[in-house]
C-alpha cells in the first residue's frame, strides 16, 4: 500500500539535510555548550550561528531569540512570566487558540486569578479588533494579549500588525502564537511590534524536541525553568545541540524556497478545493481555509455532508493519513471548541469536519486518492440511507 500523508499542520517529515546535519552534530559536536574547553565551545557557535540565522529572517536581535523545546514550551513561558514577573493582571484571548495557550490561560486564572477576556469569533472564525480595541480601553489593569496568526484547525490569519499597533497604543503586551506560519510566511518584527512569540521547528520539516521563543528585548521577561545560565537565563538546561542545528537547516531551507514551495502548496490546495467541490454534493469549507488570500496556504478544513466519526481510521486503513482536528484534539469524543466556533450545532449533528494539510510534498496523485476515497466512503452512507428508508 503506498501511504499519503497529508497532516502536515501537526507534524512534517524530515528532510534528509536536516537529518545528516543533525546526524553530524551527534557524532562531532558532542561538547557541552557551557564548557570553557574546544569542544563546548565548537557546540556553542553552533548554537549561535542558528540563533543568528533566526534573528535575521525576524529582522530582530540575536539575543531575542531563547531556545525551547517547542512551541507549547515557548508559550508557557511566556504567559506564565508575564503573571509572574510582568505583573499582568488581565489576559485577552480567544476560543480559537491551541490548547497549550488555552489551558495556560485558565491555569493563570485559577492559580493567580488573573481576569480573562474572551473576544467572539463570527461564523467565519475571525475576531473583531473593534471588540479588541474597546476591551483594552476599557480597563487600567496590566493586560497581555494572546492571539494566534494563523489557526491550526481553519487556516484563518490574523492582522497581526494591526493587532500589535493596537497593543502598543494601549499600553497593552502582546503574545502571537506564530507555530504555524512561522517559516512559511514573511514575518518582520522590526515592523511588527509584537512583543513574544513562538516557534515548533517540526511544523516545518524540523525535528520535534526543538522550537524558540521570540521575546523582545527589555521587556523583563524572566525564566520559568530555573537553574543555569543558559539561553541568557530565560531557559536553564543543557540546550538541545543537534535539535537546534536542525531546527536551523529546516529554516534555511525553507526560507531559501519559500516562494517556490508557497506557490506550489497553493496549487495542491486550490486543486483541493476544486475537486471536492465537483465530486462530493454538497461539502462545505470551514472558516476562511477556501479563501487563498485570507488564509494560511497549507491548510484547508472541510465539512462533508454525512456524519462519520470513524472517517479518520478509514482512510488511514486505505493509507491515508489525515486529522479529524488538530492533532492534540483528533482523539476527542467531541468537537473542537474552534469548530464549535465556526459550524453550526444542528449541523455539526449531520456533518464531519476533516483538516487536510499539505506540505511542498504533497502531489495532486496523493489528493485524487484522498477525494476518490471520500467519495467512496460518501456513497456508501447514501446506499445505507437509502436502505434505511427502503425498510
Amino acid at each position: 500500500m503506498n501511504k499519503i500523508y497529508l497532516d502536515n499542520a501537526a507534524t512534517t517529515p524530515l528532510s534528509e539535510e536536516v537529518i545528516d546535519a543533525m546526524v553530524s552534530v551527534l557524532k562531532n559536536n558532542y561538547g557541552n555548550p557551557s564548557s570553557t574547553h574546544s569542544f563546548g565551545q565548537e557546540a556553542k557557535i553552533l548554537i549561535e550561528n542558528v540563533r543568528r540565522e533566526i534573528a535575521d529572517y525576524l529582522k530582530v536581535s540575536p539575543a531575542e531569540i531563547i531556545f525551547t523545546s517547542c512551541g507549547t514550551e515557548s508559550n508557557n513561558m511566556i504567559i506564565k512570566s508575564c503573571v509572574d514577573h510582568l505583573g499582568v493582571e488581565r489576559i485577552i484571548t480567544s476560543p480559537l487558540e491551541h490548547k497549550c495557550v488555552a489551558e495556560t490561560v485558565l491555569d493563570m486564572k485559577k492559580r493567580r486569578g488573573v481576569e480573562v477576556a474572551y473576544l467572539r469569533p463570527d461564523k467565519k472564525g475571525d475576531v473583531s479588533l473593534e471588540q479588541l480595541e474597546n476591551l483594552l480601553k476599557s480597563s487600567d489593569k496590566k493586560t497581555l494579549v494572546t492571539l494566534m496568526h494563523a489557526n491550526n484547525e481553519i487556516g484563518n490569519l490574523l492582522d497581526i500588525k494591526k493587532v500589535a499597533q493596537l497593543c502598543k497604543e494601549n499600553n497593552a503586551l502582546f503574545h502571537s502564537d506564530t507555530v504555524q506560519s512561522m517559516a512559511h510566511m514573511d514575518l518582520d518584527f522590526s515592523d511588527i511590534p509584537v512583543d513574544f512569540a513562538s516557534c515548533s521547528a517540526h511544523k516545518f520539516h524540523g525535528p520535534k524536541g526543538s522550537g524558540f521563543a521570540f521575546i523582545r528585548k527589555a521587556s523583563g521577561l524572566k525564566g520559568i525553568i530555573t537553574g543555569g545560565p543558559q539561553e541568557r537565563s530565560l531557559r536553564a538546561g543543557t540546550e538541545n545541540v543537534c535539535g537546534i542545528v536542525g531546527l536551523g537547516k529546516a529554516l534555511e531551507i525553507y526560507l531559501k524556497n519559500m516562494d517556490s514551495y508557497a506557490n506550489h502548496i497553493k496549487e495542491i490546495k486550490q486543486y483541493t478545493i476544486d475537486q471536492l467541490s465537483q465530486k462530493i454534493e454538497g461539502v462545505k469549507f470551514n472558516g476562511r481555509s477556501a479563501e487563498m488570500d485570507n488564509s494560511l496556504y497549507t491548510v484547508l478544513s472541510v465539512l462533508l455532508p454525512f456524519k462519520d466519526p470513524m472517517i479518520g481510521l478509514k482512510l488511514d486503513m486505505k493509507g491515508i493519513a489525515i486529522s479529524q482536528g488538530s492533532a492534540c484534539s483528533s482523539g476527542a469524543a467531541k468537537p473542537s471548541m474552534v469548530m464549535m466556533m465556526v459550524v453550526d450545532e444542528e449541523e455539526m449533528d449531520h456533518t464531519t469536519p476533516l483538516r487536510v494539510s499539505f506540505s511542498h510534498l504533497t502531489t495532486k496523485e496523493e489528493i485524487d486518492a484522498l477525494v476518490d476515497a471520500l467519495v467512496e466512503i460518501a456513497k456508501s452512507f447514501h446506499i445505507e440511507k437509502a436502505n434505511i428508508e427502503h425498510r
